[in-house]
């Protein structure tokens, strides 16, 4: 199957400039007309059938709590018995489908998101609690995702005649990537969109059929994207949407016998028990289940003597700080070789100073982190991080109606405390002084988790042995650590940070298809 003409190379989708005052109107007004629609109610979609429940989840603006996004239905587990009966239905005409033609209905949908781009960030900024800037990233990371995995599905159609095996004489062989059957979504809500979308639509152009558990406190934009693959005429019961209890349904769905994938992203604490589940084998089950987990990080950017302090405090700002360090991704350590700890420190106060709190609509630096539970948390280790370090700046609870914290920074953390140690999800910063650049490796090392790290210098030799000696999935050298692009940055981590998956990667549709040999006898 030849790749069609129209489909042009692959290319990242460009981030809006919001200096530019058109830029900004327009994403005002479509936080305007957003607002004009909050407080809907929102089914359960099964097949082409729309069930509204009872009981159902509020979906609040965590940045004004008074304001309700949506009432989003609430599947239990006889819906999601019924959504896996669809599905196993689905499934059977769905992997039929050749590669180019699941990949069409991608292509469709990201040139729908793309031309309403500011509409799904507005929505994200007032479900998330997102500035202009993460949000409007976080959509362009939804629509690379999509435009990625249509190419790769169709580029593992394509394997035989791009990569043919080796011939030997009297036989043809060929190898295939079939899909494993239905599979259980279950994304994050710091990435509502980008991570929901793309954790969906691998598995659907891979020809598998989904059950798509949304976060509970972001589910109207998951209800969106849903809406627009409906939009572009993606076969009912391809993308079933039930929301519902993690504890209910979402170990309901693991532990089924007809499930045969799990793609999860969230806690380390989840992910696990995800796994535990899914490793034991129940009545009528006849593969071993997989997981695909991306279970966060305590990650980390070591600064040496050598490097440009100014550009390793903004990357130490923005890695913290971003989204209120609500990323698996986030940079909540610094360690920092003692030569220049204080002067490098102080710069890093000092940007961190300069970030304002306030209503994300509003487009403020920081705003408010996800929940109450979060900010009970977060404001619980910031307690505990009193006693651990020294308190630089921030410490405590900032003014608004809704879930806001101080950007918060702790000096001095000796390397085995809670704060260096365990992952917050916060506005928090442990910086920690270490002899020398090999002992500030050995500090960032010293971790269960293994997701993205970063080095500053600016010697050649030491840069090298970073390269080999820092372990986690994702290393940077003399930039942020966050910020992973789709097909640039293959993103996934080890240890404790997951199942070494690499979103956005050539080989992360592997993990939804299986290979089959054919050999036929000439």
């Amino acid at each position: 199957m030849k790749k069609p003409m129209s489909i042009k190379p692959y290319t990242n989708e460009p981030f809006t400039n919001f200096t530019i005052e058109a830029n900004r109107k327009a994403l005002e007004t479509a936080i305007a007309k957003t607002k004009n629609k909050l407080g809907q109610v929102y089914p359960l979609q099964i097949g082409a059938e729309l069930i509204f429940t009872k009981a159902q989840i509020t979906s609040i603006n965590p940045g004004n709590v008074d304001e309700i996004i949506g009432y989003v239905s609430k599947a239990d587990t006889n819906l999601a018995e019924k959504a896996m009966s669809v599905a196993l239905e689905t499934f059977e005409s769905w992997k039929k489908v050749p590669a180019a033609e699941r990949a069409a209905y991608l292509l469709k949908a990201a040139a729908l998101m793309r031309a309403r781009k500011h509409e799904f960030s507005a929505l994200m900024i007032l479900e998330s609690g997102k500035n202009y800037v993460e949000a409007d990233v976080d959509t362009a990371e939804a629509i690379d995702f999509i435009e990625f995995y249509a190419r790769e599905m169709i580029r593992l159609s394509e394997i035989n005649e791009t990569h043919p095996l080796v011939k030997i004489p009297g036989e043809n062989n060929q190898i295939s990537y079939i899909p494993l059957g239905v599979g259980v979504i279950i994304p994050p809500w710091n990435f509502p969109l980008a991570i929901c979308v793309g954790m969906t639509v691998s598995a659907v152009v891979a020809g598998n059929t989904v059950l798509l558990k949304p976060a509970s406190t972001t589910p109207v934009i998951a209800h969106k994207f849903v809406a627009l693959m409906q939009e572009v005429g993606l076969p009912p019961g391809v993308i079933n949407y039930i929301p519902g209890s993690g504890a209910e349904v979402g170990d309901y769905l693991t532990t089924h016998p007809k499930t045969r994938f799990i793609s999860f992203t969230g806690s380390k604490e989840i992910g696990l028990r995800i796994n535990k589940l899914a490793a034991d084998p129940v009545p009528g089950q006849i593969w071993i289940k997989r997981v695909i987990a991306e279970m966060g990080g305590k990650d980390g950017i070591v600064v040496d003597e050598t490097a440009d302090l100014d550009a390793a405090a903004a990357a130490i700002v923005a890695s913290a700080f971003g989204f209120q360090g609500q990323k698996c991704s986030a940079g909540s350590r610094a360690i920092v070789v003692e030569t220049v700890y204080d002067e490098l420190v102080k710069k890093v106060v000092a940007l961190t100073e300069g970030l304002q709190v306030g209503l994300p609509e509003l487009n403020y630096a920081s705003g408010p982190v996800i929940d109450k539970a979060s900010y009970e948390k977060v404001l619980a280790y910031i307690e505990i991080g009193k006693q651990e370090g020294t308190l630089l700046t921030g410490g405590g609870k900032a003014e608004g109606n809704g879930f806001y914290i101080q950007p918060t920074i702790f000096g001095d953390v000796p390397a085995g405390a809670q704060i260096m140690q365990e992952e917050i999800f916060g506005p928090v910063l442990a910086i920690a002084k270490a002899s020398d650049w090999r002992k500030a490796i050995e500090i960032y090392n010293d971790t269960e988790f293994g997701l993205t790290g970063s080095y500053f210098s600016t010697d050649q030799a030491r840069i090298a042995e970073a390269l080999d000696s820092m372990h986690c999935g994702n290393l940077y050298i003399n930039r942020k650590c966050t910020g992973a692009l789709v097909g640039v940055h293959p993103f996934g981590g080890f240890n404790m940070s997951g199942t070494d998956s690499k979103a956005g990667g050539y080989d992360y549709l592997l993990l939804l298809t299986q290979a089959k040999l054919t050999s036929r006898k000439m």
